[in-house]
């Protein structure tokens, strides 16, 4: 099924119009959800490289000026995983969200909020030191103790991976969503050299036709995003 093809079966959002996301990196986990669900938005590019002081009609949206961000109607939010609990519950129900009594919940709540606050979170100062720092910063403390945390983090991935195909269990959610994208910033511009279990669940994810939809359309938008829908 073509891009295209699944905004025109996409259900309708609250005014009937595409959802609007702004800014790739962390919203590519934002992308992708829409993708999976079938909701009609629309990707618009934020340079935060090149600065946002300009950019007034993103800071209107969020005046503190980090991505992602999202315009639904009259509704306006920030934080990417808030931002995809926003859409399974005002859009759902949807399987990419176990619910409240379902067994698979607690690990899929786990893992939802770990992929960025346990991962992705440390991850990024990281990749922060790594491709921006003087040459004579990129190894300082602050960075090794934010990749100590990571790898501390990933050992909860590596021990759920050997119990299920995916983090909530048989089936994926937005919870391999979000973590998925953590070990790829890891992986692409962290240093991080992922096992093999880490290495396979990846391949899982990223073969889903909503993970492809969504880096199509995150690559049509962000050339930095041909090497990794991760900076930022």
């Amino acid at each position: 099924m073509s891009h295209v093809e699944s905004l025109n079966r996409a259900t309708s959002t609250k005014d009937g119009e595409k959802i609007t996301v702004f800014g790739e990196g962390r919203g590519f986990r934002v992308v992708w959800l829409l993708e999976e669900m079938g909701l009609p938005y629309q990707l618009r590019p934020v340079d935060l490289l090149a600065g946002i002081e300009e950019d007034a009609e993103f800071l209107a949206i969020n005046p503190a000026g980090f991505i992602p961000a999202i315009r639904d109607g009259d509704v306006t939010m920030v934080e990417s995983i808030a931002i995809m609990e926003y859409l399974m519950a005002r859009y759902g129900p949807t399987p990419l969200a176990p619910g409240p009594h379902d067994q698979a919940f607690p690990a899929y709540q786990q893992f939802l909020h770990l992929g960025e606050a346990g991962l992705a979170a440390s991850i990024y100062f990281v990749v922060g030191a790594r491709l921006f720092a003087p040459e004579s910063e990129r190894q300082n403390w602050s960075a090794g103790q934010a990749l100590d945390t990571f790898q501390s983090r990933l050992t909860l991935v590596t021990r759920q991976l050997a119990r299920s195909p995916y983090l909530a269990g048989e089936t994926f959610t937005a919870a391999d969503i979000s973590v998925t994208y953590a070990l790829m910033l890891a992986r692409r511009n962290g240093g991080v050299t992922l096992g093999e279990a880490e290495q396979s669940y990846v391949a899982r994810t990223s073969a889903r036709e909503g993970y492809k939809r969504a880096m199509k359309t995150c690559k049509a938008t962000s050339a930095l995003l041909v090497q990794a829908p991760v900076l930022l």
